[in-house]
């Protein structure tokens, strides 16, 4: 099934590609984070690539390869093969995949997500459960989870019915209509506005920020408003601007004054995930972290833009 971009799927199951324990970063508490698999934003940056596609796809890790050639043995169809001492990887050739990493003794292939049942991610869930008791709960991240809404929604009221504190990570680029059904299944949004300016939304992340911007002001102005944080990822050379900042902060303020906004700061770590997909980063060179004295800059530039609640780690 293809999907066009922005586009939900709609189906009782949905593939997640990660499932992160003892999560203490995506909300209060000990957290279980859930990865929804595909993204209809193509965000230069992006922190988890191999969450961009809605289907699953494999992953090459040649540290692990032993070149024995089971791999090569296994493909059917040329999706994969040994050219100049190397393997090399045509994703989209129609091999059985899952039989290709099945036959592989290291490990170095395997498959980038799987397909769950909503009754086998909540299974997944309550074996955290003690560890629950404290605020904790299960965050959904992605990816883009709304992309999967059904599936998303249908996930949310079975935690809700385990009484799970529920959490979601989002782009919010989606129908408004998706974000209103599930508004009464979550405890706790988590929304990017990575881009104020429209033409640089979408040229940093291949969609207009109309749908984003929309989604924010409705939840601001939602019952759940309190329950709300915004946050600007800060991307060198792309997000990272005062300009940009300046223009959120004020946005978001128009649209509840106290709102809780968080600005975070640049990880460099993504970059080697993008080897194991033959995927190019953004950067030839990796920037580092921003300094503390920096970050206190940024943090100052909302604060002078009417941010009172700014949310710093």
């Amino acid at each position: 099934m293809k999907l066009s971009q922005g586009q939900a799927m709609t189906t009782s199951k949905g593939y997640i590609f990660d499932i992160k324990r003892f999560a203490t970063h995506d909300g209060k508490g000990i957290r279980t984070t859930m990865f929804f698999k595909g993204c209809p934003l193509r965000c230069k940056w992006c922190q988890n690539p191999e969450g961009l596609s809605y289907l699953p796809q494999v992953l090459y890790m040649e540290s692990k390869c032993m070149h024995c050639l089971s791999c090569v043995y296994a493909s059917k169809q040329g999706g994969v093969r040994y050219v100049d001492h190397k393997i090399c990887i045509s994703r989209n050739a129609k091999e059985d995949w899952d039989a290709i990493c099945d036959v592989c003794p290291t490990l170095a292939l395997s498959m980038d997500a799987k397909e769950y049942t909503v009754e086998e991610c909540v299974q997944e869930i309550l074996k955290d459960e003690i560890f629950f008791k404290r605020e904790g709960g299960v965050t959904f991240s992605g990816g883009e989870p709304f992309l999967q809404s059904d599936f998303l929604i249908d996930l949310l009221k079975a935690c809700k019915e385990k009484g799970i504190h529920t959490a979601i990570e989002t782009s919010l680029y989606t129908d408004l209509e998706n974000v209103k059904r599930a508004l009464p299944y979550l405890d706790q949004i988590y929304c990017d506005c990575k881009l104020y300016d429209e033409n640089l939304h979408k040229q940093y992340t291949g969609v207009s920020n109309e749908k984003v911007l929309k989604n924010i002001a409705y939840l601001l102005q939602s019952n759940k408003k309190e329950h709300v944080i915004v946050r600007t990822p800060l991307i060198p050379t792309m997000t990272a601007s005062f300009e940009n900042i300046s223009s959120i902060s004020r946005f978001l303020v128009s649209c509840y004054e106290d709102v809780h906004y968080e600005i975070l700061n640049y990880n460099p770590l993504a970059q080697s995930k993008y080897a194991y997909l033959d995927m190019e980063y953004c950067f030839k060179e990796n920037p580092k972290m921003y300094s503390s004295e920096k970050m206190q800059e940024f943090y100052d530039c909302a604060k002078q833009n009417g941010i009172k609640n700014l949310v710093i780690d």
